[in-house]
């Protein structure tokens, strides 16, 4: 029986996480369960699951979660604060990490789970756009499995040879696909996308996703950030990699290989489905998923991403070419922008625009050990929220 840390699990990756889970308690017990601050959800979570560990970062639910537990008779412990992420992910009980923390906040636990050498299901893009090429070499010496969940990578993953391990590079592949539902605003004018609510950024029309990820995808920075983390994955240079408009969201992406073939991975637009796939590699088991029909398809639809009225994709392009630190100042100031948009303070084309002036801001800086990551990632962020007036939206 494999034992399953879900770190995140109050988030959208983490419930469906959890769904998987429950419908196979004679292969998985999730041991392990975290939130950020979400403590009622975190217990009830517990009252289904009976995790030996559940962590809230923000403990200021935690007197209340532990009540509780002890009122349902439970005897899960609770732990609070970032670094008990990192000491569940490494736990000894734990052989199974579902990675799906969002943002930056994810990093460290990530990497302490592939430094204890387990299965890691990476769901979360950032600690391989932030820091990939130190993540893969610790796979390398911990000996840890890692396993992509962003749909479009273990769509990739699902491509592969028999046998193929992340961060390893495949003879005779031409080039990978990465398609893209288009988001929301796919079919909008450059003028509506302008006036564009932290609402309407959030529709999107095939997926079911928080809420900074959903702007990601609004902007296509969530396929840029793709894209980075791609590369490091699947040892591939920017130019091999190519973004495809597929709004349907049936075929998550395609490998191109020397001889004219290519190979995809179809299945219905839900995250189970790269879930268990994670989770049983590599067996297969039931997700819930409804069977797709390729009759009721009828048809399916590509086009090429719009630069000009989503520049999110091409900055993303830039900084993985850029290579260094670049990617990290690509996160961070994306992080903060989204953040500020989300939260009324600026306009959707802020976050692009935002983006931007951080990359030509901090043009030429060097990557380096995980210190100088961190430090990169909080002097960006520094930056931008040093004078909230001093970047414009873009007309």
């Amino acid at each position: 029986m494999r034992q399953v840390a879900v770190l995140g699990s109050t988030g959208s990756v983490g419930r469906s996480t959890l769904d998987v889970l429950a419908r196979h308690p004679d292969y998985f017990q999730a041991v392990a369960l975290s939130a950020n601050r979400n403590h009622r959800e975190l217990l009830a979570q517990c009252l289904a699951h009976r995790p030996a560990v559940a962590v809230l970062v923000e403990s200021d639910g935690a007197a209340e979660l532990e009540r509780g537990l002890r009122a349902a008779g439970l005897e899960t412990r609770v732990a609070t604060g970032a670094a008990a992420l990192d000491e569940v992910a490494a736990m000894d009980s734990v052989d199974t990490v579902m990675a799906a923390i969002v943002g930056a906040a994810g990093l460290m636990s990530t990497l302490a789970a592939v430094r204890a050498g387990k299965r890691v299901l990476v769901a979360n893009k950032e600690p391989l756009v932030m820091c990939g090429d130190l993540l893969m070499a610790a796979v390398r010496q911990s000996g840890a499995e890692l396993l992509p969940i962003d749909s479009e990578h273990n769509a990739i993953f699902q491509c592969m040879p028999g046998g193929y391990r992340c961060g390893e590079a495949v003879s005779g592949l031409r080039s990978v696909m990465l398609t893209a539902s288009g988001g929301p605003f796919r079919q909008w004018d450059a003028a509506a996308i302008r006036a564009a609510t932290p609402e309407q950024a959030c529709k999107h029309p095939n997926w079911s996703m928080g809420r900074k990820i959903s702007v990601d995808s609004a902007s296509m920075m969530n396929k840029g950030l793709e894209l980075i983390e791609a590369c490091r994955l699947f040892q591939l240079e920017p130019d091999r990699i190519r973004v495809v408009i597929h709004p349907e969201s049936v075929i998550h992406s395609m490998v191109e290989y020397e001889d004219g073939s290519v190979i995809a991975q179809l299945g219905q637009p839900d995250m189970r489905t790269p879930i268990a796939s994670g989770l049983s590699w590599p067996d297969r088991i039931d997700a819930g998923v409804e069977a797709l029909d390729p009759v009721k398809l009828a048809s399916l639809h590509f086009e090429a991403p719009d630069r000009n009225r989503f520049p999110a994709l091409g900055l993303a392009e830039a900084a993985a070419r850029a290579g260094g630190g670049m990617p990290v100042v690509l996160n961070a100031a994306n992080e903060v922008a989204v953040a500020d948009f989300l939260a009324g303070r600026r306009d959707f084309p802020s976050i692009p625009a935002r983006v931007s002036a951080a990359m030509d801001a901090f043009a030429g800086v060097a990557g380096g050990d995980l210190e100088s990551v961190l430090a990169l990632d909080g002097e960006v962020r520094a930056w931008m929220g040093a004078d909230p007036g001093a970047v414009e939206s873009r007309p």
